[in-house]
């Protein structure tokens, strides 16, 4: 019985592990796994290889969609024209009659300024003025007497000419005290300011009690917009945009008070005249504005967008597909095609030369006019990995930028 337990346990000794039942299976049957080994790698590299195969070529979209050249700016809505309203006359405002968005009719009272200073002056000219009067028929009739006498032969021609000569003085004299009547009683009617025009008063600068100097210069007192309904957009453009700009183009602008909406504008006037800010030329573009609503109020900014040129539904690509100056590191077969006449396509993992004329460009996308362009092409910029001619040695591995020569 004993020995029977003994050959048991050696037998269990002797009996080997899965592990090395593994490795003996392995090493019996070595050439199969080998075999199958081989085919697993070459099908990895086959794979592989189609797949570096198609990212050889560095590569940018062509798409379709549409295109628009623009030049942006901002400035500030204003009234198409506005007057300002300013005194002639000094003194004390008496009495307001309007308020800021007051509606007026032209010749409507806007303010009177106290009279008592400018009906002092009028008086003073009419006392002046009688007082000539009297002066000149005094003379007048002094005149006729030595006229009489003169003729008579009774006074000498000396003292009628004096005569004569103190009547036509005394004539100009009433003249004098006339003219001056009439500009005190012009300076009084200058108390009473009303409006010059019909329109809306958008800006009042004084209030009752105030006192006006016009001294050397007319104060404004109001400013009045002629109609509201029309406005207009005074947007500064620099000189490297304004040469594309043109009288009548179409006009987008937003403005801060409604974010979600879009108004349309038309270029009405390019001015000539330059001014200069920071080291930079830039003139004055005026657009008009229809405010047949009144939304649109004075001083908003406006966020405008002029539009120069647009196409619809066209081929397009990045300008940085343009930038290939030649195709000898893109391929060995271009046939006498260069970057200016023709496009290095990818078609379906196939590299191929088609003719084009560049469209409509912008400052990021240009048009591509052509008809042999189909759906999923794209340009080949260069080859991934490759060397440019550069003095860098720069490597293609940017598909946006262009290859140098």
């Amino acid at each position: 019985m004993a020995k029977n337990k003994q050959e048991k346990v050696v037998s269990q000794k002797k009996r080997p592990s899965l592990i090395g039942r593994i490795f003996r299976f392995i090493w019996r049957k070595k050439w199969w796994i080998l075999l199958l080994a081989a085919l697993i790698g070459g099908g990895i590299y086959f794979f592989a290889g189609k797949s570096d195969d198609q990212q050889e070529y560095a590569t940018i979209n062509i798409t379709r969609g549409d295109l628009r050249h623009v030049v942006s700016a901002t400035g500030e809505i204003q009234p198409v024209n506005t007057v300002n309203v300013g005194s002639q006359v000094s003194g004390t405002i008496d009495n307001l009659y309007v308020d800021f968005n007051t509606k007026v009719k032209k010749g409507d009272i806007l303010l009177t300024i106290e009279p008592s200073v400018l009906q002092a002056s009028v008086d003073e000219a009419k006392a002046s003025l009688d007082s000539a009067v009297s002066q000149r028929n005094f003379a007048k009739n002094e005149y006729e007497r030595n006229k009489m006498l003169y003729e008579g032969d009774m006074i000498s021609r000396a003292e009628m000419e004096q005569s004569l000569t103190a009547y036509e003085q005394s004539e100009q004299s009433v003249n004098r005290m006339q003219s001056q009547y009439e500009r005190a009683v012009t300076n009084l009617g200058y108390a009473t300011i009303a409006s010059p025009v019909d329109g809306t008063v958008i800006s009042r600068k004084v209030d009752v009690g105030q006192t006006v100097a016009a001294s050397f210069q007319t104060p404004d007192l109001f400013e009045i917009a002629e109609d509201l309904t029309k406005m207009q957009i005074e947007t500064s453009v620099s000189e490297a945009d304004i040469g594309v700009i043109k009288e009548g183009q179409n006009v987008t602008f937003t403005v801060d008070a409604y974010p979600t909406e879009t108004f349309n504008g038309v270029v009405r006037q390019i001015r000539l005249s330059p001014t200069t800010t920071s080291n930079v030329v830039v003139y004055t573009v005026v657009i008009n504005v229809d405010n047949t609503d009144l939304r649109l109020m004075p001083g908003m900014t406006a966020f405008v967008t002029i539009i120069i040129s647009e196409r619809d539904n066209v081929w397009k690509t990045s300008n940085s597909a343009f930038l290939v100056r030649n195709f000898n590191h893109i391929t060995t077969d271009a046939n006498g095609a260069t970057p200016q006449t023709h496009l290095a396509i990818l078609r379906n993992g196939e590299l191929t030369m088609i003719p084009y004329t560049k469209g409509l460009s912008t400052a990021t996308e240009t048009e591509i006019i052509s008809d042999e362009i189909q759906v999923g092409d794209k340009i080949v910029t260069g080859r991934v990995g490759s060397m440019t001619s550069n003095k860098n040695n720069q490597k293609m591995g940017n598909p946006m930028r262009g290859p140098r020569p």
